[in-house]
């Protein structure tokens, strides 16, 4: 599930941070994916070759404390 989108200030290269697994929003796990690794298709976003195992382990992506 997408979970937000950022925009990296120095590179502005766009990530969005996914929410994976989990039930009801708990226990999920956040991951950054580069926007241009995904494709739309059908109106659709994918992210090719991804797997919800390959997925879950990506590090986990932590806001940085405001």
């Amino acid at each position: 599930t997408i979970d937000d989108l950022i925009v990296n200030p120095t590179s502005r290269a766009p990530y969005l941070i996914l929410s994976i697994g989990g039930v009801l929003g708990m226990g999920t796990h956040l991951v950054a994916v580069p926007f241009s690794s995904i494709q739309i298709v059908d109106k659709q976003m994918r992210l090719p070759d991804a797997t919800h195992e390959s997925m879950k382990a990506l590090p986990e992506f932590r806001y940085a404390p405001e």
